[in-house]
């Protein structure tokens, strides 16, 4: 059995290594350290908690224990994705490092500039950064890359997740080509292979465990959910939560629950808490020292349940954690491993349980998909999909009876108006009709001019006549084409005024 020992590290690191009570490196280290000592890029392929950390420190701390910084110019680089990984890395570059003497500095948002400015400025041996805090202290001209002799990407999935591609291109652009790269990733996505193959020269592939697995020691189970009303289903997934950690009774110690928003992460917690759990939340909103007092909380055993966003997801070493719930099914089928491998590290046992919604069930599918078998799926005893099956019915009929209801009020108070506005419409319309008729039989063909035509007109009421034969002409025209009922010039009924000749009218 290979031992640290046996991997040509110094003596100082081996006995701090010793001291924090490692004795033999995993499969990744056991590959890793040996490619890096002899100054090989090498490109680092194993699921969560299996000691990428230390795969990358301790060479690191080996290859620069000879050599000096200089100020504003950092011998190596090491990128996180987030601010508690990036913590985490500086801790274990503490750990390993104890015995040599080497500066670091750790770059992270939440954090003022002035003191990370002191210590580039006095000049580091290890660069720990966040892509984004440590552009920001490039283009204040407060640093140079020019430097780098090492540079480690860690938890590159990640880094694409996050849109941090772009930023992981600019910064190599900024890095020597001369500089050795160890880059790591649970995951293996086409993007990530693009840039390995771009900025990665001749690696070594170190392939511990198939892509995206998880870890055998932790059992995995499902729990499929379906709301009584969807203005309920958020209460009624709370309520399963809270099942679930008295169904585990003493067994869960201490837990994560993931979110997928980050307003959830804090709805659940306050939730938790209200029912007698001790809870806490942490996400990207919250302040750094909060985060990190949280955290430091949960790892002394202080905090029973830590309820996370994905921020906490990635690369977090907290050994002893003996539950992960995920209260949402992720959107990413990677992080589905890499939220359940904060549990059952190190060879110890964990247990997964992941409540699933009836919309997630395309989401569940694909993730196992990816780890390559099927979820075992539980079943609460009393839990709200078994009432589901009773409410569901329930809910049907009276949303039908308020559906049936409605036309049936609208019919009787449109009823009275439309009706009354039909009949007035086609009384008006038939009634030239039937002044027209009499026309039609008794005019004679060829006789326009006889008095015949004017009959029928002087058969209506005289309030008819004072209307006029307007609106019957108009109807005539409509009925029969508007050519026997055709008035040519004004008919008998010319003014008098208009046949008086012009003498008359003046005089008159």
């Amino acid at each position: 059995m290979t031992k640290f020992s046996d991997l040509a590290l110094s003596p100082k690191i081996l006995k701090a290594v010793e001291e924090a009570g490692y004795e033999t490196p995993t499969p990744i280290q056991q590959g890793a350290i040996p490619a890096a000592l002899d100054g090989r890029d090498v490109l680092g392929i194993a699921q969560t908690g299996t000691g990428k950390t230390a795969g990358f420190t301790l060479p690191m701390i080996h290859m620069l224990a000879r050599g000096r910084a200089r100020a504003r110019m950092p011998r190596s680089l090491v990128l996180c994705p987030t601010r508690e990984l990036a913590a985490q890395v500086a801790e274990n570059f503490d750990t390993y490092s104890k015995n040599v003497k080497l500066t670091k500095a750790l770059l992270i948002g939440g954090v003022s500039f002035k003191e990370q400015d002191q210590l580039i400025d006095r000049g580091v041996d290890v660069l720990i950064a966040t892509p984004g805090r440590l552009l920001d202290h490039f283009e204040r001209g407060k640093l140079l890359l020019t430097g780098i002799e090492i540079m480690v990407v860690d938890e590159a999935d990640r880094m694409l997740d996050m849109g941090f591609i772009p930023d992981i291109e600019r910064i190599f652009s900024l890095t020597p080509f001369t500089r050795q790269t160890l880059f790591f990733s649970a995951t293996m996505a086409p993007e990530i292979e693009r840039i390995t193959n771009t900025f990665l020269s001749n690696p070594v592939r170190i392939e511990v465990a198939r892509q995206a697995t998880a870890s055998e020691t932790i059992a995995q189970e499902v729990v499929m959910f379906r709301a009584s009303r969807r203005d309920r289903s958020a209460a009624e997934k709370r309520n399963i939560l809270r099942q679930l950690i008295e169904r585990e009774g003493a067994a869960c110690s201490n837990a994560i629950v993931f979110c997928n928003r980050k307003s959830d992460v804090d709805i659940v917690a306050k939730s938790l808490k209200k029912h007698g759990f001790d809870a806490a939340p942490i996400h990207g909103d919250l302040e750094q020292s909060q985060r990190t007092r949280t955290l430091d909380q949960f790892r002394d055993g202080g905090l029973r349940f830590l309820v996370a966003s994905d921020v906490a997801a990635r690369g977090l070493d907290i050994p002893a954690v003996s539950h992960v719930f995920n209260f949402d099914v992720p959107s990413h089928s990677e992080d589905y491993v890499h939220r359940i491998g904060r549990t059952g590290r190190a060879g110890r046992d964990g247990k997964a349980i992941m409540i699933c919604s009836g919309p997630d069930e395309k989401l569940l599918d694909q993730i196992e998909k990816l780890i390559g078998k099927a979820i075992p799926r539980a079943v609460l005893e009393g839990s709200t999909p078994a009432a589901t099956a009773e409410a569901a019915p329930q809910e049907k009929p009276r949303r039908t009876r308020r559906k049936a209801d409605a036309p049936e009020v609208t019919a009787d108070a449109e009823a009275p108006v439309e009706k009354p506005r039909r009949s007035r419409r086609k009384k008006t319309e038939e009634a030239p009709v039937e002044a027209a008729a009499p026309v039609e039989a008794s005019a004679p063909p060829q006789a326009p001019a006889q008095p015949s035509p004017q009959a029928p007109a002087n058969t209506d009421s005289p309030k008819e006549r004072e209307r006029g034969g307007r609106d019957r002409d108009r109807g005539g025209r409509r009925n029969d084409g508007g050519q026997q009922n055709k008035v040519v010039g004004m008919g008998d009924h010319m003014p008098s005024f208009i046949a008086m000749s012009f003498d008359e009218r003046r005089t008159g």
